[in-house]
């Protein structure tokens, strides 16, 4: 084995190769700085160009490429809280923060190293445990993968902060929304609604990207500044990338742990990346000190998700190279890659051709050092994005939006899912509701429901008495339950020291005024009921899963309901404005005390609403999924109808792009929505306006219409100068 290895580094040293490897780097990491672009995109894009290249130099281009979009991805969720693929969603929750209070170039240097670190632990795992985990993966069937989806759910008690109440009900319907499409047992239409681009599910990067992306562009845009929005005070040094690398290197063992979880978990088949680290930040949050202090710009948060999100990739090619099962979309890509270029994934890779596959782990090492250093030393040029004037820098991000979402499916759907989720994550945000559970239940809900088909038709009931689901539930029933167990223990310890103090504070449930936090949970609610009463005369197999969800969110919507038509009143100790009241009981002593929620009441003048908000998202937990420091921002500086009219006013202008597309096409439309949002909601000359419009519309065309191969979506004005669409295929 230490010849094949020493060979298979002499092969990748060739000088023509490693400048292949680079070239396959730099794509790859321009591909991952573009939202809704990735490795499946560049490995379809490459394939055809490796055919007559012998396999060395083929893996080298292509793992090369594939290999560092998880690097650049980084940039984007970083500076915008655009995530490049969804494998960075969760690296906005505390990256995108970081660079609101100025340190984005202290993001960049920690997550840079520990995507590096992540990347090498990952390809020194793949060299390690091909031929010792073998009979491991085999072991592993269709029952141990439920119960890592129901631990993967378990996360949202984690990632929802003090409210797991609304992430467990966000979840839920993420989970119903995962199931829209043909049914795959019975093929049964679920909530397609007669609309043929549902049909085959909802895309998952138009709604990652609506979730996150344009709530945050939303923001920026209300507060008309740049996304850093703090400055360092006079007289402390301003943070720079290697105060983020020594942060990682401080940072070892949170390294260390979530790379081999990452690791461990894309050796795992259909455990995608739009999963692993959202595990791996609620294993940050699970046994890290401070807790709270995540989301709220903490670099820990960007450490676990980057170091995870890269050492996955060395994970995802144990299953793909020693057994021939693909761990995702882009390893099946690169398992065709193998079969043209005649090897067979199996026994004959730890055998036969154990020199390529060394090769393939020397080339996630060199291409992970390249992505690395190429990264860290333009990171000066990035963070300096930050500092660019919203009217310029959000026209262009959003037209940037637009197209990565329209290569999802490259359907007018696309769109417009971006457009309704970017409306309802950013409603979300301000009424203090949980993002992240909505995705996670929307990635794993397919992948749930197809294990639990599978498990339940060769195992019954009894996959729940196989060993590992055993051990894997106990400790998602750990996750749940765990932090209630703590806040019980810790709401009978002050009471009990209480009581012999003679002070015991007197309890008072009283009904709540009616906001809406109310009319969003009313909402939610009936629109599951609906969804429950159109599923009710579907096929038992293509209504089991959609039910179960459904009556879970329903269950879960009305406890929140609950806790929101009530507020406590504790008349020995009122809560304040400047601290968070204490966890207390909403109709059982302390055993709800920890899915209550402080509840203030406030007058209805302006300042005080928004203070209150504010208030709110910091006590409510916005910690994992929220940005209080945003809101305090905004409460500081904007009246509330200020606030809502200029959010309004942005989703206008956005979904007037849309309609606008629809007439004459999209890019003629983006051209006209980047010039008049720039020179009319944000006052920037005519001169600067034109020329950067222009500027990123030739940009677009080149990248998505000649590279890339757009299709792009057809118009009416091509429907009626079809001489129009044949000249340049824009319309």
């Amino acid at each position: 084995m230490l010849d094949a290895a020493l060979h298979a580094l002499t092969l990748i040293l060739d000088p023509l190769r490693l400048g292949i490897m680079l070239g396959g780097v730099l794509l790859g990491l321009a591909l991952g700085v573009v939202p809704g672009l990735g490795g499946i995109v560049g490995l379809a894009l490459l394939i055809p160009f490796t055919y007559h290249l012998d396999g060395y130099t083929a893996f080298a281009l292509l793992l090369g490429m594939a290999s560092v979009t998880t690097v650049s991805d980084f940039i984007p969720a970083v500076l915008f809280g655009v995530p490049g693929t969804v494998g960075a969603a969760a690296t906005v929750l505390d990256g995108h923060p970081l660079a609101k209070q100025g340190h984005a170039r202290r993001a960049f240097g920690a997550g840079y190293a520990s995507s590096l670190a992540g990347g090498i632990f990952g390809a020194l795992l793949l060299a390690l445990a091909i031929p010792v985990l073998r009979l491991i993966v085999l072991y592993i069937g269709s029952a141990e993968l439920l119960a890592m989806c129901i631990f993967g759910l378990s996360m949202v008690a984690t990632l929802s902060g003090k409210a797991p109440m609304k992430g467990l009900a966000v979840a839920s319907f993420g989970l119903m929304l995962s199931l829209i499409g043909s049914d795959p047992q019975t093929g049964t239409l679920r909530w397609t609604f007669g609309t043929l681009y549902l049909w085959d599910h909802l895309p998952i990067v138009p709604v990652t990207l609506g979730i996150f992306a344009l709530p945050e562009l939303a923001d920026m845009a209300i507060e008309r500044t740049g996304i850093a929005r703090a400055s360092p005070q006079p007289g402390v040094r301003a943070s720079t990338q290697w105060d983020g690398v020594m942060d990682a290197a401080r940072h070892w063992w949170l390294i260390l742990r979530c790379s081999g979880l990452g690791a461990l978990l894309g050796a795992v088949p259909g455990i995608g990346s739009a999963v692993i680290d959202w595990m791996a930040y609620g294993h940050a949050i699970r046994t890290e000190k401070n807790p709270e202090n995540f989301g709220k710009g903490d670099i820990r948060g960007v450490i676990a998700s980057e170091s995870s999100n890269n050492a996955k990739e060395g994970g995802h090619l144990i299953p793909t190279v020693a057994f021939g099962m693909p761990a995702g979309a882009s390893m099946a890509l690169l398992l065709s890659a193998f079969i043209m270029h005649g090897f067979t994934p199996g026994p004959e890779m730890l055998t036969k051709h154990l020199d390529v596959t060394y090769t393939i782990i020397w080339t996630l090492t060199i291409s992970h050092i390249m992505g690395a250093v190429i990264c860290l030393s333009s990171s000066s040029l990035f963070a300096r994005l930050a500092t660019v004037r919203v009217g310029i820098l959000i026209p262009l991000v959003i037209a940037i939006v637009y197209l990565g979402a329209f290569n999802a499916s490259q359907s007018w759907g696309d769109l417009c899912s971006l457009v309704l989720f970017g409306a309802v994550g950013w409603i979300m945000k301000r009424l203090n509701w949980p993002r992240p559970p909505l995705i996670l239940g929307l990635v794993l809900g397919s992948i749930f429901e197809r294990y639990y088909f599978i498990s339940h038709e060769i195992y019954g009931m009894g996959l729940f008495a196989r060993p590992v689901v055993i051990v894997i539930l106990l400790a998602a029933l750990w996750v749940v339950l765990g932090p209630t167990i703590k806040g019980l223990r810790k709401t009978l310890r002050a009471r009990s020291q209480s009581s012999s103090r003679g002070a015991v504070p007197a309890l008072k449930l009283r009904l709540r005024r009616f906001d809406w936090q109310i009319v969003f949970t009313l909402m939610l609610t009936a629109l599951v009921i609906a969804a429950m009463t159109v599923a009710r005369d579907w096929a038992f197999a293509a209504s089991l899963m959609p039910m179960t969800s459904a009556c879970a969110a329903l269950v879960f919507c009305c406890i929140v309901l609950i806790e929101q038509l009530f507020t406590r009143d504790v008349t020995a100790a009122p809560p304040s404005f400047d601290a968070p009241a204490p966890m207390g009981e909403l109709a059982m002593a302390g055993a709800v005390a920890h899915f209550s929620e402080p509840r203030v009441d406030v007058d209805t003048q302006p300042g005080v609403i928004a203070k209150a908000n504010a208030h709110a998202g910091a006590s409510a937990g916005l910690g994992a999924h929220g940005d209080p420091s945003l809101h305090d921002s905004l409460a500081s500086t904007l009246d509330t109808r200020t606030l809502y009219v200029r959010g309004v006013r942005f989703f206008a202008w956005v979904a007037g792009a849309l309609a606008v597309a629809s007439v004459v096409g999209l890019l003629p439309a983006l051209l006209m929505f980047m010039l008049l949002v720039a020179r009319f909601e944000f006052g920037e000359r005519w001169r600067t306006s034109a020329l950067l419009s222009i500027a990123m519309t030739v940009a677009l065309w080149l990248v998505f219409g000649r590279i890339f191969s757009t299709p792009w979506p057809q118009s009416l004005i091509g429907d009626w100068l079809p001489a129009l669409r044949q000249l340049g295929g824009l319309v």
